[in-house]
């Protein structure tokens, strides 16, 4: 009979031994371990906690095995904010170099000064996961979401065997790591031969999945972590989150591939391409290099990121829009397929934008079966001179969006009466037939009915319930397009006189759902300005504008009021954007919908602005060359622009003044032939000084 004492110290060294033989097969990829001989050391484990049930502790191995479904996903906080990265619009190798010609204007480099060094990644097609660690055990793993609130999906993050559950002792107390959790390509083959088999078998529910992504995304946001359990999941990291600081005992790090080198040592799978680069002519190497293997990879990648290696040049470049300037994506192009068109139709969007839309036979491109494609607006339609008929190559631009890339030349090439009429823009809207206009400048055509077309009241009443604006929870497509036919909704405060019994007598309603959304609808009245700002649906106005513009102004009618030379002292607010707010607020009807929405209990937290020092250079553009006597030229740029100056990195004819210090180059000499003024450190400190009185 084994003793607790003798049960303790083997479960300890089967335990030991389990993580390390993970770790060689997740992390390293060199297992020494048969399978089946792996599978006996963790049953043996079971059944030892079985029969001692002290000695199952949350970082045990068994650990990973699913327990019972939760009723709800809590949300999560972000620390440190999930952020987007910029994609390179070059999808060439030749996107590299411009990517780092962009960073070596930014950080002021000659032709003759050093190559920046860069970590070369690769970007995964997975789900992008937060892992919280508190004194070497995880306690948390959330979503992105929205980049600052993901939801908790710990239950099933354990069940990643290559995310370690405890870290080596010489981890820092608080550490967040970031990643994606992913499916590798035979585990998904297998996974969809296991489903095919239990389809046959008459199970109900079951289906087949179209691509890895969807398959690992949906094992993670389930409440059931028994479907995690049943889908081989798999995880790389790139990058942190939360971390104690180096003052308080943390690592201190000094660069992305150290960071890397260290998570790895930690426990962590890094992919083995990962390496750094000295230069734009090393990622385009890089880029060609992982595009020519991407199809023999063990998993699926839509592309490569490249970020600034120097963590401390990380934060000299700092960020644009909430996206890093050190940091870019870079895609491949996406699969393409030929389809035919079998007709043109035009789309309204919730702005009032018509889209011409090819109607495709069905092709599956890309993981999904795609039977519409975007051809953009009349000029791009004509230019790639796409009629019904042809035959076309389609893509997934961006994975996201099919678009039609072009026509097929042999299909191009039939006669002109084989092929339809050359396509031209209703002058028309097809859904209320009023005007459609397109303004000088623009390409495209734009539906003057504003909220009388029931196409843009479908769009922005969606938009206006998106998870990211007001959050009605249930009011999806089908129920706004009921609602709007039926003419219940006819404009935005509408939403708020619902009642039980209108939603319980529409098709397919039951009562549980129309209480549902009805609760729903009395939780969206407290929301944030810059919710209810985004949700809007103000043309340009994203949610980062949104947020920025609450900040700078805290109420709106401060922001409703605001002139467009306000508007254009908020952060990352130019003149199209200042314009684009400024016609929207300048409009009756839109004015009478806020405060209709006020005055159905739609409410939210409000603020004085937040204070503003003096700005008494805005509007003036500054260019700093060479080395000046006594400033770096961060911090020179730092007071020009604290002063509201916007400080640009190359000489135009709308710089204001180019400042000149020692051995200024190529910039002094465009400045000087385009006549701009020249000043030195001490004009600036002077100019700064006493503003421009």
């Amino acid at each position: 009979m084994t003793t607790r004492q003798d049960a303790a110290r083997e479960a300890a060294a089967l335990s030991e031994q389990l993580r390390r033989h993970a770790h060689l097969y997740y992390v390293l990829d060199e297992p020494e371990l048969p399978d089946a001989e792996y599978d006996r050391l963790f049953q043996r484990l079971q059944a030892l906690e079985a029969e001692f049930p002290e000695l199952r502790t949350p970082d045990s191995p068994t650990q990973r095995v699913g327990g019972k479904a939760l009723d709800g996903f809590v949300k999560v906080q972000h620390k440190v904010p999930m952020l987007s990265i910029r994609t390179e619009t070059d999808i060439s190798a030749e996107g590299a170099t411009l990517f780092d010609a962009r960073i070596r204007k930014e950080l002021g480099l000659g032709e003759t000064d050093p190559p920046v060094a860069y970590t070369a990644e690769l970007k995964f097609d997975g789900l992008a996961i937060n892992l919280r660690y508190v004194d070497g055990l995880l306690v948390q793993a959330a979503t992105r979401g929205d980049g600052e609130v993901g939801e908790d999906v710990t239950h099933n993050v354990r069940l990643v065997r290559d995310v370690p559950v405890q870290l080596p002792g010489d981890a820092p107390p608080i550490l967040e790591v970031r990643g994606e959790v992913y499916m590798r390509r035979k585990d998904f083959e297998q996974l969809n031969e296991t489903q095919r088999r239990r389809i046959e078998k008459g199970v109900k529910g079951e289906k087949t999945f179209v691509n890895p992504r969807n398959a690992a995304a949906g094992a993670i946001r389930q409440l059931d972590p028994s479907i995690a359990r049943r889908r081989p999941l798999s995880f790389f990291t790139y990058g942190l989150g939360e971390v104690t600081p180096a003052e308080q005992g943390g690592p201190r790090f000094d660069s992305q591939m150290q960071t890397l080198q260290t998570l790895k040592s930690w426990g962590f799978p890094v992919a083995e391409q990962t390496r750094t680069c000295a230069g734009g002519d090393e990622l385009a190497r890089f880029h060609r290099e992982v595009g020519a293997l991407r199809d023999a990879l063990p998993y699926e990648i839509d592309g490569v990121v490249y970020k600034v290696d120097s963590l401390e040049l990380q934060r000299r470049l700092g960020f644009v829009s909430r996206e890093p300037r050190w940091a870019v994506a870079h895609k491949y192009p996406a699969q393409e397929q030929l389809t035919e068109v079998l007709a043109i139709e035009v789309q309204v969007g919730r702005t009032g934008k018509l889209t011409p839309v090819a109607k495709l036979a069905p092709v599956f491109v890309g993981g999904v079966t795609v039977t519409n494609a975007t051809l953009h607006n009349e000029d791009e339609t004509r230019r790639k001179d796409v009629r019904v008929g042809d035959t076309v190559i389609v893509r997934r631009a961006g994975d996201v969006i099919p678009e039609v890339v072009g026509v097929l030349p042999e299909s191009a090439a039939r006669p002109e009466a084989e092929r339809g009429p050359v396509f031209t823009m209703p002058h028309q809207c097809p859904v209320c037939g009023s005007d459609a206009l397109r303004e000088e400048g623009e390409v495209d055509y734009r539906c003057t009915g504003g909220l009388f077309c029931a196409a843009q009241r479908k769009e922005a009443i969606l938009h206006f319930a998106a998870r990211r604006a007001l959050d009605i929870e249930g009011l999806g497509d089908k129920l706004v397009e009921q609602l709007v036919d039926a003419d219940l909704i006819r404009t935005l405060p509408d939403l708020y006189k619902l009642g039980f019994t209108t939603l319980a007598g529409l098709d397919r309603m039951a009562d549980k759902s129309a209480n549902n959304i009805v609760d729903a609808l009395e939780a969206s009245k407290k929301t944030t300005l810059p919710r209810f700002l985004f949700g809007l649906g103000i043309r340009h106005v994203g949610e980062s504008t949104a947020k920025d513009l609450a900040k700078h102004f805290g109420k709106l009618d401060a922001i409703m009021d605001a002139s467009e030379e306000q508007l254009l002292e908020v952060n990352d607010v130019g003149p199209v954007v200042a314009t684009s707010l400024r016609t929207f607020f300048d409009q009756p009807h839109n004015r009478e919908v806020v405060e209709q929405l006020r005055a159905c209990g739609v409410h939210w937290a409000e603020s004085e602005p937040a204070a503003r020092a003096p700005r008494p250079l805005a509007g003036k553009t500054f260019v700093i060359t060479g080395t000046l006597p006594t400033l770096g030229r961060d911090e020179a740029k730092e007071k020009l622009e604290e002063a509201g100056a916007k400080v640009a990195g190359s000489v135009s004819k709308k710089t204001d003044y180019v400042v000149a210090g020692a051995e200024a180059g190529s910039k002094l000499d465009k400045a000087r032939d385009l006549g701009v003024a020249v000043i030195d450190e001490a004009r600036m400190l002077e100019i700064l000084a006493q503003g421009l009185s």
